[in-house]
């Protein structure tokens, strides 16, 4: 017998027992996955020596990984309703607009507005029915067979750049299928969703654990949907849809013309923005600049000030960060101790005076600005400056394109710019990657190189970061006049070795190994570019790795 901690009490099991045996048969399906010690399992997952005097906890879909089973198992139902249907047809996942997952179809030809209907009544039977799905281990061989027999070419593709000679499939009845993810026990469990018919294909809405386990209510956003659709005509056209296109290149030994090719893309938006404000400089006063963490602002304002440079436009920059209240007033503004402080509330800065300077300047008043000293809190007098008629003014932040802001600038004064990486890449049709995991693996590299921050500290501090963009930037992406895709197709292969030394440091036991376990999972998937002499130093990845010339 071994003894684990659940409930709150210590329980004696028989070795080899399943977590899900601890649950009552009728709480079962409103569960995930679970947590032993410090690491998710499924509920399938048998306890043994090794577990002794563990704690055994449930997660349910207001924990993160658990959403990503419970996304994982939806798409696999999916897949499988597919394959009963239609077992010849490609289907490929991407994520979306409004928190959602896209699946479109890849066969020419395959018509999904006839198709759509009965691949929903298809899915609700497969719910319906409570199958159990069976996680089995196989060799790659196996795995390939299997893989043959489903018509899945593209996850045999990936499997040579598996390190593991084994790999977990996931059988339900007599479909198997890998999603590169945990899964939930049964397809019972799948109780809440929506599909919605959207050209090409349709919308896949998910129970989010960041929306307190609810759906979000689906938000038609057009530009960053026009933005995603630019991302995959860009891959298609570029032939780097997955993993397996990034390493190909890599193999045959198109590093350099990968690398140039990927720059290009960034030189080609940078000069279409130079064009947008150049044509529109007698009215733009005010350039705004906003995106989530580690988008690659600092370098893109860096190049875009050269880029309007180059057209004869002068830009002037103000920071920000220097109107900042002192910490003692946003104590008295926020009602608590300045350890419970929201820094990122948009009230911590002097909306009053910020708008003042900016209203002044651009009426062609001389202004002298503040410089807030965050050593001492205190704000303090800095440059004095005159903005010349045509000079637009450039303001970067976790705030710039909220109108509350800059209210007293007319909209037709200010340009506003988006920037965020868009990539939509997949390791497999079935398993999207996500670009929000891809910005966390950028800052872990940056943290450690320029800030001595340990992994686990930056994967400490992603949900709060996170809270904030979906509270501050988000709801103002939609406002943007120019979206800019600062991914590189390239930068996994570079940041793949910073990042593994780093996620490697963190052990089983860690808390942060659910995080880190998950990114080794799919960077291992790239092939290595260990020479990074090639990238330009006024690349948007030097903000990460060091070496931008821009630093000098």
């Amino acid at each position: 017998m071994i003894n684990v901690i659940f409930n709150g009490g210590q329980v004696s099991v028989a070795e080899g027992t399943r977590v899900i045996d601890l649950v009552d048969p009728k709480d079962r399906k409103n569960l995930v996955l679970c947590r032993v010690g410090a690491q998710a399992k499924e509920l399938h997952y048998r306890l043994s020596e090794r577990n002794d005097g563990m704690t055994v906890s449930l997660l349910n879909l207001s924990n993160e990984e658990a959403g990503r089973a419970y996304s994982a198992t939806l798409r696999y139902i999916v897949a499988m309703a597919f394959h009963n249907l239609y077992p010849e047809v490609r289907i490929r996942f991407s994520y979306n607009i409004s928190r959602s997952i896209a699946c479109m179809p890849l066969t020419k030809n395959f018509n999904m507005s006839r198709a759509v209907d009965g691949i929903m009544c298809e899915v609700k039977r497969i719910i319906e029915a409570d199958l159990p799905i069976e996680r089995v281990t196989v060799t790659i061989e196996e795995a390939t067979e299997i893989y043959k027999r489903f018509h899945l070419d593209d996850k045999i593709e990936i499997l040579k750049y598996r390190p593991e000679n084994t790999v977990h499939l996931y059988k339900c009845g007599e479909y198997y299928n890998y999603m590169h993810n945990y899964m939930v026990p049964s397809t019972g469990c799948i109780h809440n969703y929506t599909i919605t018919p959207y050209s090409p294909g349709f919308i896949i809405q998910y129970p989010r654990h960041d929306f307190d386990s609810n759906i979000p209510e689906f938000e038609e956003e057009s530009t960053y949907c026009r933005t995603l659709q630019r991302a995959y005509a860009l891959a298609v056209k570029t032939k780097v849809q997955t993993v397996c296109d990034i390493n190909r290149k890599i193999e045959r030994g198109e590093v350099l013309e990968f690398v140039m090719m990927c720059e290009a893309y960034h030189n080609r938006q940078l000069a279409e923005l130079g064009d947008m404000i150049e044509q529109e400089i007698e009215n733009v006063r005010l350039i705004a600049i906003a995106g989530p963490s580690s988008s690659g602002k600092t370098t893109f304002c860096n190049r875009l000030r050269i880029e309007l440079l180059s057209r004869g436009i002068n830009p002037v920059t103000i920071s920000m960060d220097d109107y900042y209240f002192e910490k003692k007033k946003l104590c008295e503004i926020q009602g608590v101790p300045v350890e419970q402080l929201d820094l990122e509330d948009i009230n911590c800065l002097d909306i009053e005076r910020f708008n003042k300077d900016l209203f002044d300047l651009i009426n062609g008043e001389e202004v002298t600005l503040p410089r807030f000293n965050f050593q001492s809190d205190r704000r303090e007098q800095g440059r004095t400056i005159r903005v010349e008629p045509n000079v637009p003014i450039i303001i970067e932040g976790i705030h710039a394109l909220n109108e509350k802001l800059t209210k007293s600038i007319p909209k037709h004064q200010k340009f506003k710019i988006y920037i965020a990486p868009h990539a939509q890449l997949n390791i497999d049709d079935h398993s999207p990657l996500s670009v929000t995991s891809m910005r966390l693996i950028r800052r872990i590299v940056r943290d450690m190189k320029f800030r001595n921050s340990p992994a686990a500290r930056t994967i400490d501090m992603w949900p709060s970061v996170r809270n904030g963009e979906f509270r501050w930037i988000y709801p103002n992406q939609e406002n943007a006049d120019f979206v800019f895709n600062s991914s590189l197709g390239y930068e996994m292969c570079v940041l793949k070795k910073q990042a593994m030394e780093a996620l490697t440091q963190i052990l089983p036991t860690d808390p942060q190994y659910l995080m880190a376990n998950r990114l080794i999972k799919f960077l291992k998937y790239f092939r290595q570019i260990d020479d990074d002499s090639i990238i330009p130093c006024n690349s948007l990845l030097r903000e990460f790795i060091g070496g931008s010339c821009f630093d000098v």
